[in-house]
């Protein structure tokens, strides 16, 4: 550890005590959050009510005409709550650097647990829901979504291990092992079928490179050696081309293509400036499909109006800008490019989810972090979370009694 000052960066071992001394049970190590990791969790707790309340508003009316309580969806997504605000807690606390040593474990973990969901005979764990096999054990548990953290923290060991932006300059040995790590989790996600994550993975991954100092023009090379297999694929997943051509209006395309996207407007639409109250929205009577998932901002349109869409922009506007405040100062190269792609994750999610809603974008089935129904989406968000609230933490030596009193302030 080295020492500077009162505060030290847990990068080695020098300084540190002799062990078996006294001196040793009389010290302790500790996190103090920076300004903007403090704002942080004064965000995430407020955007995590509302969206708690958002997702009893927009989900009890479909929970009861199933046949369950009114509060079913709500119980779950406190189950995910949970365990995600212990992860925070505990991340919080843990240093962030030694995710560069896991880095090939995590990413072998979702590559497998991506695999499961699509092996033939095992359809008992990875049961097909809505169409397609993108969940495990009955759904409790969807890879793809800890795929997104796997694909930040591999991309960003391997960035810092070539040397950044040197070892980035040459095709070959510079981007290619991306490549093929992105095509192994692509192959898995189309046969899920879900190509919006395919597309997430890439612009998580080309935005940490490219912030690393990867050249444009191998970005450009290489998106054109993908644009047939991706237009292949466009072609063989013939929903994508339905909703493509259905978002442009083309002749000839179903009008059920667009029936999610017109319910989605009409809610928006009818909920004005300030919308029409709390738990007064219509669209969650049947009309609108997963009204508390993959357009839960829809609710927000209409239960609290223009207002309340532009709120929640901003609110994650601010999210942004504190991420990158951190990332700015983070304290080696790997964690500086953790929490870039934690923040891009959650912003760039936020924000696609959003254009969504309103008709900006092509339906996808990006959820709202830290406001749509799904245990893994929470658990995934608010464990990012802790682990960008730690980059954003500086790591004391506390000496003395101090070291025994947890209630101490330094």
């Amino acid at each position: 550890m080295t020492v500077v000052g009162d505060v030290f960066a847990p990068s080695g071992t020098a300084g540190t005590p002799a062990r078996g001394t006294r001196s040793v049970s009389r010290e302790r190590v500790r996190w103090r959050m920076t300004l903007e990791a403090r704002i942080l969790v004064v965000l995430t707790a407020t955007i995590l009510v509302f969206g708690l309340a958002t997702l009893y508003s927009a989900s009890s009316i479909v929970a009861v005409q199933d046949g369950r309580d009114s509060w079913f969806f709500l119980y779950r997504q406190l189950t995910g709550v949970a365990v995600g605000v212990v992860a925070l807690a505990v991340l919080a606390k843990w240093d962030a650097d030694r995710w560069r040593d896991y880095a090939w474990p995590i990413m072998g973990l979702a590559i497998f647990t991506m695999l499961l969901t699509v092996m033939p005979g095992l359809e008992r764990i990875a049961p097909r829901i809505n169409g397609s096999r993108r969940f495990l054990m009955g759904g409790s548990i969807q890879p793809s979504e800890f795929a997104k953290l796997a694909v930040v923290i591999w991309t960003a060991m391997l960035i810092v291990k070539k040397g950044g932006e040197d070892g980035l300059k040459r095709l070959t040995k510079g981007l290619m092992p991306f490549g093929i790590i992105l095509g192994v989790l692509s192959l898995f996600a189309a046969l899920q079928p879900d190509f919006s994550v395919i597309l997430f993975y890439a612009l998580v991954m080309g935005t940490m490179l490219f912030a690393a100092g990867a050249r444009i023009g191998h970005f450009v090379f290489l998106g054109a050696l993908a644009m047939p297999v991706v237009w292949s694929e466009i072609n063989r997943l013939e929903y994508i081309m339905r909703r493509l051509l259905g978002f442009t209006g083309a002749a000839g395309a179903e009008a059920e293509v667009n029936y999610q996207l017109t319910q989605s407007l009409i809610a928006v639409g009818s909920g004005g400036l300030f919308g029409v109250g709390f738990g007064q929205g219509r669209q969650q009577y049947g009309f609108l499909p997963l009204p508390y998932n993959d357009f839960i901002g829809s609710n927000i349109g209409e239960e609290w109006g223009f207002v309340g869409l532009c709120g929640v922009t901003l609110l994650f506007a601010l999210w942004g800008w504190l991420g990158f405040r951190i990332a700015k100062q983070a304290r080696s190269p790997f964690t500086q490019l953790v929490a870039l792609g934690i923040t891009v994750t959650t912003v760039i999610t936020a924000y696609l989810h959003i254009g969504v809603v309103i008709g900006l974008l092509p339906t996808t089935g990006l959820t709202l972090p830290f406001i749509s129904y799904g245990r893994s989406n929470i658990l995934l968000s608010l464990l990012t979370t802790g682990i960008l609230l730690n980059i954003g933490s500086q790591a004391e030596r506390v000496h003395g009694d101090a070291a025994t009193d947890p209630m101490t302030r330094r």
